[in-house]
């Protein structure tokens, strides 16, 4: 419950800043620098090599990755029939296809089913969302923010991508054991600062003017994110016939809302910005009550 609380709590004090004005402009890009580049890469740093593999956590690892490979196969043909543009077709790509696994899926993971989901849900979180949107998801914002680029153009900007590197290094060192303590202790606590950062970012961003002209936008991609593909998990985990904390943490992650960094991402490669932040916003609003009814249903 205290997680929750945390997490509405950083979102409410964020609307409520913005409505009253009170930070200077460019916060929220001075706050999106900070996570992307500073804290989400600290808590991949600590958290890649603490990770102990087997063949099930397979499907915790995976099953992100069913969720982003198909928006990105349904959302640029429905984009093509309703008259979308490519920003607004990457932008629901990259919003619906990722989810918040890390700001919000840790901590919520842990606060509806207990301490032996969180393992698995680490695994959904690194190896699937960080992942896929490290490598999926920069190779797409690149796709629609222009004319496409070649295979060098992606390679510079993955490269250049802050969690994508952290993720190379963590891989590299995970046969050492990890980093020190030390430094485990010290980027811990710059990776504490991702969750109540990420939260108040959004709220400084959202803005409510636009859901009456996007309500039929925002209902087919929440419905894809938060509905479709985590049933569509579920069934895929019941074929399998998988039982247990694994299976189960990795279906909610899957049903949580639309990833902060996704619309971060959006936003700095001018993906119809506006869209995602909306998209984010509410969908991060619907979430806390539609995870804690998902985790009852499993």
């Amino acid at each position: 419950m205290s997680a929750i609380l945390l997490l509405a709590l950083c979102l409410g004090i964020g609307l409520a800043m913005a409505r009253h004005e009170r930070l200077p402009p460019g916060a929220p890009q001075a706050l999106n620098f900070w996570i992307v580049n500073i804290a989400l890469p600290a808590l991949i740093l600590v958290e890649i090599p603490k990770l102990h593999f087997s063949r099930e956590l397979l499907f915790p690892a995976l099953a992100p990755w069913l969720v982003f490979l198909g928006a990105v196969l349904i959302f640029p043909v429905v984009g093509r029939r309703r008259g979308w543009s490519r920003g607004t077709i990457g932008a629901m790509v990259l919003t619906c296809g990722l989810g918040n696994t890390a700001y919000m899926g840790l901590a919520m993971v842990e606060a509806l089913k207990g301490a032996a989901f969180v393992g698995p849900a680490v695994i959904a979180d690194q190896f699937g969302s960080f992942a896929a949107l490290s490598i999926g998801g920069v190779i797409v914002a690149a796709i629609y923010s222009g004319a496409p680029p070649s295979i060098g153009d992606i390679a510079r900007r993955m490269l250049g991508f802050t969690p994508f590197l952290a993720l190379m290094v963590a891989l590299a060192i995970w046969p050492l054991g990890g980093l020190p303590e030390v430094l485990q202790t010290v980027l811990t606590r710059i990776g504490q600062t991702l969750t109540p950062l990420a939260l108040f970012s959004v709220g400084l961003q959202l803005k409510f003017s636009g859901i009456g002209a996007q309500w039929k936008t925002l209902l087919g991609g929440l419905g894809w994110k938060m509905a479709i593909a985590p049933a569509i998990v579920f069934g895929a985990a019941w074929a399998l016939g998988l039982q247990g904390p694994i299976p189960v943490a990795g279906i909610l992650q899957c049903a949580m809302p639309p990833m902060v960094t996704a619309g971060i991402l959006a936003e700095q490669y001018k993906l119809d910005p506006l869209l995602a932040n909306l998209v984010v916003g509410v969908g991060t609003l619907l979430s806390l009550a539609t995870l804690p009814l998902a985790a009852a249903l499993l």
